[in-house]
């Protein structure tokens, strides 16, 4: 029992390590190959670990350098996700417990497991009212909780549990549109994981290079998927054949990335750079095999987020800089941008940059504003909300543990509509804000 709990918890390495250090349980030869065989694995993964220096961090502060939150470690909340089709999010906390809210229910479920460590990540499953998909420490767990329900602490046997060895600690997964797969990335291995929920079966994609997997985000249409690693390269993934190309950075890694609402357009971020690239996938041309690649040719820069000084009453402020997340709102309408800023100067804050976005018939880029929180809370997560009527709902989680709902009222462009149907007015732009609001970004017809 112990060898079996050695190898899923720490794969070859661990179990390795369990043989040698029950040198008076097993045979002498036995103990011996097994130190032998762990002292060669250690070397071979010191020399590894040169060329990949992230296979020397501790799985906490794996997690914290590659989560999409802004400093996990000490984050109150440590992940967020809204229900696709109703209005009930899940979010992680500091303790590792999961709560549940519905505005619709006076019961809060809270959900608890004994492997449920070090949540990095979650995701409601598509077209399914029960099922929650948790990246842990050492798995995922996809919990079934009945949404009819009235307890508020539902059965660890809830919970699915899915494994596989040395793939741990998880730091990302991602459910396709139509929720019949679930993909699952870690940094310690280089396989991204395609699991059958409903058999607990997984598929490992596996491609040279990278050192791993760290984000993975599934395009609206899907279509497409992207997977960073830890160097400075990723790929995108179409989904029909599961085969990748393969995209190469300047600088540093794939930081972040967003997709359009119909998965043409994928925005990323790099690490250590203040700019936003754009990615275009046409459709399939006449003529071309369905198995055949459309992929872009390059990547477009469509916005410099470099720091500019803001004259304010409270003195000057400096905003810019790294990016830490991206995240586009549905109506394809609305894009927020969490800048790291630096949390040792009080002149550059961490904050939220907002821009108006267009994507037919051409692709625009206009600033909108920025969403700023209390003097002493920096935000750390934000999500938008799925199915809001009436613009777009950013949800933005702080440092003081708060979760505020940030609204964007506005008519989607993309969609008729004859009244307002009971969504407020929308304001006038001041004279003064319409000049520069109406300043594009970045234009396609200009690049």
């Amino acid at each position: 029992m112990r060898s079996a709990a050695a190898w899923r918890d720490g794969g070859c390495t661990g179990l390795l390590d369990e043989i040698t250090n029950s040198n008076t349980e097993v045979p002498k030869w036995l103990s011996v190959s097994s130190g032998f065989s762990l002292a060669l694995l250690r070397w071979f993964s010191s020399f590894h670990g040169s060329m990949f220096p992230h296979l020397t961090l501790s799985s906490e502060d794996m997690l914290a350098e590659f989560s999409q939150v802004l400093n996990w470690s000490d984050c109150v909340v440590r992940a967020f996700a809204w229900h696709p089709h109703t209005d009930k999010f899940a979010l992680a906390l500091l303790d590792d417990s999961i709560k549940i809210y519905n505005p619709k229910s006076g019961t809060a479920p809270t959900l608890k497991h004994r492997l449920q460590r070090s949540v990095a990540a979650l995701q409601w499953k598509p077209l399914c009212a029960s099922a929650l998909a948790a990246a842990c420490q050492n798995c995922l767990l996809v919990w079934h909780v009945d949404p009819c329900s009235l307890s508020t602490r539902p059965s660890s046997g809830c919970a699915q549990v899915l494994s596989h060895p040395g793939h741990s600690p998880v730091t990302s997964i991602a459910w396709s549109p139509s929720g019949t797969l679930l993909l699952s990335a870690s940094p310690m291995d280089t396989a991204m994981m395609v699991w059958d929920v409903a058999s607990e079966s997984c598929v490992p994609l596996q491609r040279v290079g990278g050192g791993g997997v760290t984000f993975l985000s599934w395009s609206p249409d899907g279509s497409h998927v992207l997977a960073s690693t830890p160097s400075a390269l990723f790929r995108v993934w179409e989904t029909r054949m599961w085969t990748c190309e393969r995209w190469p950075c300047v600088k540093g890694r794939c930081q972040s990335g967003c997709w359009s609402p119909d998965g043409s357009r994928l925005l990323f971020a790099v690490q250590g750079e203040a700019v936003i690239y754009a990615m275009t996938f046409s459709d399939k041309p006449a003529g071309v095999p369905t198995c055949a690649s459309t992929g872009p040719q390059a990547a477009a820069a469509v916005a410099d987020l470099s720091e500019t000084t803001f004259n304010t009453p409270e003195g000057d402020i400096t905003v810019g800089g790294e990016i830490q997340s991206l995240s586009w709102d549905p109506t394809g309408e609305r894009l927020a941008v969490l800048l790291k800023g630096d949390p040792q100067a009080a002149d550059r804050p961490t904050i939220i940059a907002v821009f108006k976005t267009r994507t037919n018939p051409i692709f625009e880029l206009l600033p909108c504003g920025f969403v700023q929180g209390e003097p002493d809370a920096e935000p750390r997560l934000m999500q938008f909300h799925p199915n809001f009527q009436h613009g777009a709902l950013l949800t933005v989680c702080w440092s003081n543990g708060r979760i505020t709902h940030v609204p964007f009222y506005f008519l989607s462009a993309g969609v008729p509509h004859f009244g307002l149907g009971g969504s407020p007015s929308l304001p006038r732009p001041q004279e003064g804000a319409a000049d520069f609001a109406n300043q594009s970004l970045f234009t396609e017809l200009l690049s």
